[in-house]
């Protein structure tokens, strides 16, 4: 999850994608064999976004676990380039959010605003 103050950058997955298509959702996706979940972020992120980060080293912040997948997802705060959408194959748009809006979007998962509340208002405290 990028945060930038009390913002979120959240991708819109193409209405044509096989799995959760025309919903908001993190940057991110899987993890190669052999590839450290860590590094899997930071080359996702630059293929995705055309940004780099350092690879988290900690725990993530959440974990969501679903029938189909089990995602790790990472407070990042900083990073090297401008976030712009380099992957319009997998997003249409990629917009940064507050949280006043966060709820009028449909997210590809149900524990995505709790999980991006919790975030924001850690940064408010």
């Amino acid at each position: 999850m990028l945060r930038d103050g009390n913002r979120v950058l959240l991708c819109h997955r193409s209405p044509r994608r096989r799995w959760y298509p025309d919903v908001w959702d993190l940057p991110g996706g899987h993890v190669e064999p052999g590839e450290l979940p860590g590094a899997a972020l930071a080359r996702e992120l630059r293929e995705e976004l055309g940004i780099d980060i350092a690879a988290p080293s900690g725990p993530p912040v959440e974990e969501v676990r679903a029938d189909t997948f089990d995602m790790q997802i990472w407070l990042i705060e900083a990073w090297m380039g401008s976030p712009a959408n380099v992957a319009p194959n997998e997003h249409d748009a990629i917009a940064w959010f507050t949280e006043d809006v966060l709820g009028e979007l449909s997210l590809a998962h149900d524990s995505y605003l709790a999980i991006f509340s919790k975030v924001l208002a850690q940064h408010r405290a």
